[in-house]
């Protein structure tokens, strides 16, 4: 399966590459990530838990960052074993542009399933791979500038003059 988007994120593309380089706003960011574990130069260790139709497994792997040139982009390799299930592995080419108003995060994305969860067809393992990675990088543009104006998530107007709360992550780097 592969896939390739972009998203505009309200970032300097520094505040970007450093959020994705650590591993709490990862852990925050993998939709069933339950531990996160290990740095960027040694790589990930990660538990994920997900129900793929109706396969639910719990996945223990590990992510690598490679080809890393600060500031633009990484190539992430993953892979992860799901006992019965099966196993997952995939990579992805991130690219950081920077833009008016921030940072736009390109990425490709390969991914091969096996075991039970092959069994479940191509539409439902596209299907599902799409899902993850749109949630990852929602969740990652969350974390990085905050709530959407608007949503049900959207922050109330401080008494200061009602400016826009930041991410969490954004205000650490702040």
């Amino acid at each position: 399966m592969h896939m390739t988007d972009s998203r505009t994120i309200a970032a300097s593309p520094e505040e970007v590459w450093a959020a994705i380089l650590d591993p709490e706003v990862l852990k925050a960011c993998v939709p069933g990530c339950t531990e996160m574990s290990g740095s960027a130069d040694d790589g990930f260790e990660a538990t994920v838990v997900q129900k793929v139709g109706p396969v639910k497994a719990t996945f223990k792997g590990t992510v690598v960052l490679s080809e890393m040139v600060p500031g633009q982009s990484l190539t992430l390799t993953g892979e992860g074993k799901g006992g019965a299930a099966g196993f997952a592995k995939g990579g992805a080419d991130v690219r950081l542009v920077p833009v008016e108003g921030g940072t736009e995060l390109h990425y490709d994305v390969d991914a091969k399933v096996g075991g039970k969860l092959a069994q479940l067809g191509s539409r439902i393992i596209d299907g599902f791979a799409k899902k993850m990675a749109d949630q990852f990088f929602s969740n990652f543009q969350s974390a990085v500038e905050g709530p959407q104006e608007g949503g049900d998530d959207a922050p109330e107007a401080d008494g200061d003059g009602g400016e826009k709360k930041k991410g969490w992550f954004k205000k650490l780097v702040s």
